[in-house]
C-alpha cells in the first residue's frame, strides 16, 4: 500500500506537469483527489491493516495528498499567469491613438427657450411660482373671473375627470393659488411656467399638451405703462433690441383691459413679408391689467392695489426665434431635429 500511494503521487504529479491548460489540470485534480479517485481506493483497504500500521499509512496518505495538492495549486498559478501574457500580447492597446470623442448632450429648444424667460424675468426681480397640472375648477376658471356656463370656458376645451376636478388648461391657476396664500397683501411678482392641456386637434400650430408661462404683478400703483414697459424688454431680450412691440385691444375674462402684443417681424423689420402675412408684426402673447373681480376674490382692495398678468407659449416663442414652422417638432423626438440646437 505504501509503495502504491508513491506511485499514485508520481503519477499525478507527472500529469500535473504535463497540464497545457486550466481545464487538463483540473481533470488531474479530479482524477486523483476526487472521491472516486485511486488514492481514495488504496485508502478503503486500510481496514486490513494491524492497528499500528493504520496510523502510519494515514500519515503517509495525507502527505500524498498534500504533495498533490501543493503541485497542482503552483501549477494553476503558473498557467493562470501564462494566460494573462497571452491575452495582453494579443490584445495590446496602441496609447498613441486619440481617444474616442465624448458627445456632449444639449438642452431640448423649449427647456432652452423656457430656462432663457426664467433667467430673464428672475432678472428683473421675479420669483418663479408652481402649481398643480390636476387642478379645481375653482382655481382654473372660477378665481379667473370665469364662473360657471360662462361663454369664455368654451375657448379652452377642457380635459375633465370629474365635474370639479380637470386637466389646468393655463398657469393661471398658479396666480390664483398665489394671490390666496398672500391673503389680500402684496407685492406679488411671479412667473409660472408649466404644461398645460387643451382638447386642440394636433397640427402645425396646435397641440392637446404644450407648455406656457404666465407671468403677474400685484401692488400699489401698478399702471398698464409697466406692463408695457416689461413686455418691451422682454421683447428686445429674446428677439433682438430693434425689435418693438405694439398693443391691440382684446378681451380676456381674467383682464380689463386686456390686450394682444404683437413683435414687429424680425424678417421683414415691420415692412412685410410672407411671415408676418404682410403685417409686418406677429403675435406672441396676450396680457391686461388684473380684473378687478379677480383681486377681490383673492382677498385684495382693488381700490388699493393693482396688477398686471400676461401669458406667452415657450412654443410659438421658440417657433419664432428658431424659424420652426410646426409646432410638432418639438414633441416627436426626431434627434435629425434636436441636433440642429447642439451647444455653440
Amino acid at each position: 500500500m505504501k509503495e502504491r500511494l508513491k506511485e499514485l503521487q508520481q503519477e499525478a504529479i507527472a500529469k500535473i506537469e504535463a497540464a497545457t491548460d486550466l481545464k487538463a489540470l483540473n481533470d488531474v485534480r479530479v482524477a486523483y483527489l476526487g472521491k472516486k479517485g485511486p488514492i481514495t481506493e488504496v485508502l478503503r483497504g486500510m481496514g486490513k491493516l494491524s492497528a499500528e500500521e493504520r496510523p502510519v499509512m494515514g500519515a503517509l496518505a495525507n502527505d500524498v495528498r498534500e504533495a498533490i495538492a501543493s503541485s497542482l495549486e503552483a501549477k494553476q498559478k503558473g498557467l493562470e499567469q501564462a494566460e494573462v501574457e497571452q491575452r495582453l500580447a494579443s490584445e495590446t492597446i496602441d496609447v498613441t491613438l486619440p481617444g474616442r470623442p465624448v458627445k456632449v448632450g444639449n438642452h431640448h429648444p423649449l427647456t432652452a427657450v423656457v430656462e432663457e424667460i426664467e433667467d430673464l424675468f428672475l432678472g428683473m426681480g421675479y420669483s418663479i411660482a408652481e402649481g398643480p397640472e390636476v387642478e379645481k375648477d375653482y382655481y382654473n376658471f372660477e378665481a379667473l373671473n370665469l364662473p360657471k356656463g360662462h361663454p369664455a370656458r368654451d375657448m379652452q376645451d377642457s380635459f375633465y375627470i370629474t365635474e370639479e376636478i380637470l386637466l389646468r388648461t393655463h398657469t393661471s391657476p398658479v396666480q390664483a393659488r398665489t394671490m390666496e396664500k398672500n391673503e389680500g397683501k402684496g407685492p406679488i411678482k411671479i412667473i409660472c411656467p408649466g404644461k398645460v392641456y387643451r382638447r386642440d386637434n394636433d397640427d402645425a400650430t396646435h397641440s392637446h399638451q404644450f407648455t406656457q408661462i404666465e407671468g403677474l404683478v400685484i401692488d400699489e400703483n401698478i399702471r398698464m405703462s409697466d406692463l408695457k414697459g416689461t413686455l418691451e424688454v422682454f421683447a428686445k431680450k429674446m428677439f433682438g433690441e430693434e425689435r418693438e412691440i405694439r398693443l391691440r385691444p382684446s378681451f380676456f375674462p381674467f383682464t380689463e383691459p386686456s390686450v394682444e402684443v404683437d413683435v414687429s417681424c424680425h424678417k421683414c423689420s415691420g415692412k412685410g413679408c410672407n411671415v408676418c402675412k404682410k403685417t409686418g408684426w406677429i403675435e406672441i402673447l396676450g396680457a391686461g391689467m388684473v380684473h378687478p373681480n379677480v383681486l377681490e376674490m383673492a382677498g385684495y382692495d382693488s381700490k388699493k392695489y393693482q396688477g398686471f398678468a400676461f401669458g406667452m407659449g415657450p412654443e410659438r416663442i421658440a417657433m419664432l426665434k428658431y424659424g420652426v414652422d410646426d409646432i410638432r417638432h418639438f414633441y416627436t423626438n426626431d434627434v435629425r431635429f434636436l441636433q440642429q440646437f447642439k451647444r455653440a
